[in-house]
């Protein structure tokens, strides 16, 4: 009996011998394995050098989209244009009539036009007054009321300027440059001094040419 035991635990010992042979096997072959592909990456390594990524050719590049344009820019543009387009040096004295009172039309107006404006035959639709305005406010002023006046098809409008009392010397310097640049603007076909009512001395009834808004 004892003789069968120890049979036993000789036969118990040679398989935990074996299976610690086939484990010891098993670990050396896997670790074999990961020797053998490391070589096999180094060798790639060596045999082609250092690789960078491929360019994309089929990549879109957009264009930056444009800046806005500054609209304060744009004012301040538009506003030196008005005021270099009127000069107070044209001398309007000799296109002037002064019968009953000072008067002015176009040569291609006939009197009878600033006769009707003179009696309101055309009703008075807009007004500007410049009083308190310095030369080249009032002129950027009146430029601009003239020109949005026509694009909005206004044909006859009032342009106050005062009659000069208060100036130095009580002389109208803003009211003889007013004639002057109205005479300047081709949207005015004529103006009349106006009525005693409607400001008299101190103020022109201006009549504008039709515009394309009517």
């Amino acid at each position: 009996m004892k003789f069968q035991s120890l049979q036993d635990l000789k036969h118990i010992q040679k398989q935990i011998a074996e299976a610690q042979a086939k484990a010891a096997a098993e670990a050396a072959a896997r670790a074999a394995a990961l020797k053998k592909a490391e070589a096999e990456r180094n060798l790639f390594t060596r045999a082609i050098g250092k690789v960078a990524p491929l360019p994309v050719h089929n990549k879109a590049h957009l264009p930056k989209a444009p800046r806005s344009p500054v609209a304060t820019q744009l004012k301040k543009d538009e506003a030196q244009v008005i005021q270099d387009s009127l000069s107070d040096e044209f001398d309007v004295s000799t296109l002037l009539d002064t019968d009953e009172a000072l008067s002015f039309r176009r040569p291609s107006v006939g009197p009878e036009v600033t006769r009707k404006l003179r009696k309101g035959d055309w009703s008075i639709q807009r007004e500007i007054d410049l009083h308190g305005l310095r030369s080249d406010e009032a002129r950027l002023a009146l430029t601009t009321f003239i020109r949005e006046a026509h694009k909005h098809g206004i044909r006859c409008v009032r342009v106050v300027h005062g009659k000069g009392l208060g100036s130095p010397g009580k002389t109208p310097v803003l009211k003889s440059k007013v004639h002057s640049w109205l005479v300047q603007k081709n949207q005015v076909m004529a103006f009349v001094q106006a009525k005693p009512a409607e400001g008299g001395a101190g103020a022109l009834v201006v009549l504008l040419t039709p515009s394309e808004a009517r």
